[in-house]
């Protein structure tokens, strides 16, 4: 799930479905797994159909025992276990991706309006300094979303920070963690020149500790993948399974195994391609998280925070620009 998005993948998600679009919906290729899955469907059904003539030419007549075997309920009941398993595990991990991301708003957000109400900033170099920390408050989201990506936030970035943080950012090994470091430094400077006082000082170093948090959480997923040993053992059943239950139906279906086949296939390869689609949600299939649109909401939300006055109104928006990767 880290392969770019091609043309035909720019349509607007789905909202409500209404009633009379669920046949619609059900029918539609983007986001659906059955393109990828599709070649092995066809694998499948081939392989039946040359099963189904050889039978029909007499070459074979006993199809007792495979059929006992797939219809055994121990073998079905594995088989659909580990398949639940497999897709339960992958969005969980779906899930506990987006949780990371949601904590990462809600810091980023209480923390914005910390940095904006709560420091006080009576010099020009302190307005500054502050503008600079809601600035790099942001870039902490967009240098996440490219690390989860293995890309270089700079080309992100370069509108919204100084050419100073974008030097130290270029040499950073993991950027996230970097800016971090340039929050904290930015609330001790503040305590230590009396723009904050203690509990301000603690309540904001507990803010970025979530950010670093939600950060960890993220770079957990990604650096514990399913085990291998399960995603092939996975493989290997569905792959034998699809490739006896023919020998089984062939008898009672005849020729019309290899549409049997498909719908079975379908459905057990379907389930398999789900778990792998959604098991890394940081990339840019249409089914993984919409970081940029994170990303670009929460740039938003810094742009009013800058606008708010210290007389508590709202002035005009700072000429903010950034340029996300999609």
């Amino acid at each position: 799930s880290q392969s770019k998005p091609s043309v035909f993948m720019t349509a607007t998600p789905l909202t409500a479905t209404p009633r009379s679009t669920w046949i619609l919906s059900a029918l539609r290729l983007q986001g659906a797994v059955l393109p990828r899955i599709l070649p092995r469907i066809l694998f499948f059904s081939a392989l039946s159909l040359g099963m189904a003539a050889t039978y029909k030419s007499g070459l074979w007549h006993d199809s007792n025992n495979m059929k006992a075997l797939t219809s055994n309920v121990a073998c079905n009941l594995v088989l659909g276990l580990l398949l639940v398993f497999r897709t339960n595990t992958a969005y969980e991990r779906y899930w506990d991706g987006r949780k990371a991301w949601g904590t990462l708003v809600i810091t980023t957000r209480n923390l914005s309006r910390e940095i904006k109400i709560a420091v006080a900033a009576p010099t020009a170099e302190a307005k500054a300094e502050k503008e600079a920390a809601l600035k790099r408050l942001v870039g902490f989201a967009i240098a996440t979303k490219c690390f989860l990506r293995k890309e270089s936030p700079v080309s992100q970035l370069k509108d919204l920070l100084s050419a100073e943080d974008i030097a130290q950012i270029e040499k950073a090994e993991r950027p996230p963690q970097l800016v971090t470091f340039w929050l904290s430094h930015y609330f001790q400077r503040q305590y230590q020149a009396g723009y904050i006082d203690g509990p301000q000082r603690a309540d904001c170093n507990m803010l970025v500790n979530q950010l670093v948090e939600a950060l960890s959480g993220c770079e957990r997923i990604i650096k514990t993948p399913m085990p291998m040993s399960y995603k092939i053992y996975l493989k290997r059943l569905t792959l034998l399974y699809c490739l006896i239950l023919p020998l089984g139906l062939v008898e009672q279906l005849g020729w019309w195994t290899p549409s049997a086949i498909a719908l079975v296939s379908f459905v057990l390869l379907g389930i398999e391609e789900i778990g792998n689609e959604i098991e890394n949600p940081f990339g840019y299939s249409f089914n993984d998280l919409k970081l940029d649109s994170i990303c670009d909401t929460l740039f938003k939300d810094i742009k009013t925070t800058m606008a708010f006055s210290e007389d508590g109104k709202l002035e005009e928006e700072p000429a903010l620009t950034i340029t996300l990767s999609d």
